[in-house]
């Protein structure tokens, strides 16, 4: 039987996030996004999400051309640096590079001359879309990925809290065979009670199919720490349905 808490904490019921063994979605690559500022802080961050339990940690930079002009190049760069500031640590920690896609113009263009997109593993591709209005051609955008043979992975999809009342969106989503990506900290209220109940809510239909902490700093980290796993969530993973481990 699996265990989900920590043995260290018996009569807690605070999450042991080793069973995840991987983390997918997090901003932990120095000065190229919203996430850590400098490697001092990449380090930090990382140290503490081996210490949570994870063993493996998919960080994914923003792609979003409006703010974050990351290449290719550049995240593979940063990701070099990384590595050797945590094998100089001694951090036992497996890390590897993907990217959150935002589904603009650019991600268009990308796949228009068929330029290859950084995946979380095998084919599958971490992307977003604005949390303040819906977007006119994400439909478009996802279907061309899985024509170039991409699994579409939809980060946070309870953060668009607009499509609280178009809620037929995610089944069409769903249908299409897009994958689902629950942020952790949506359950706990951090991103505010609409978000948390938009989570319960895509949870209860058996939406999420990857869990993921999308960690940009120290206060996400915190947040973690005090991370309590719903029933819910709980019976997915028992199910076999969440897939972190096998990433």
């Amino acid at each position: 039987m699996l265990k989900f808490f920590s043995r260290s904490r018996p009569h807690s019921n605070r999450f042991d996030f080793s069973i995840l063994n991987t983390d997918m979605h997090s901003h932990l690559l120095p000065g190229i996004d919203d996430g850590a500022e400098n490697i001092e802080q990449s380090l930090e961050l990382i140290k503490g999400m081996r210490e949570l339990g994870y063993k493996k940690l998919i960080t994914t930079p923003h792609v979003m051309w409006d703010m974050y002009k990351n290449t290719h190049e550049v995240i593979l760069e940063k990701l070099a640096l990384v590595k050797t500031a945590v094998k100089d640590a001694g951090i036992d920690v497996e890390i590897h590079a993907a990217a959150e896609y935002f589904l603009d113009e650019h991600v268009e263009e990308l796949l228009r001359n068929k330029e290859p997109l950084l995946t979380v593993s095998g084919n599958m591709v971490l992307t977003e879309f604005s949390m303040a209005f819906p977007s006119m051609n994400i439909k478009g955008i996802l279907f061309e990925m899985q024509m170039q043979g991409y699994q579409p992975i939809i980060a946070h999809p309870e953060r668009y809290i607009y499509l609280e009342r178009n809620k037929d969106f995610y089944t069409e989503l769903k249908d299409t065979g897009c994958m689902f990506q629950l942020n952790l900290l949506s359950l706990s209220g951090h991103y505010g009670r609409s978000v948390t109940q938009l989570s319960e809510y895509l949870l209860k239909n058996g939406f999420y199919n990857l869990v993921g902490t999308d960690l940009h700093h120290g206060g996400h980290l915190e947040g973690l720490q005090r991370f309590e796993i719903p029933a819910a969530l709980k019976k997915m993973m028992e199910e076999g349905k969440i897939l972190n481990n096998q990433l």
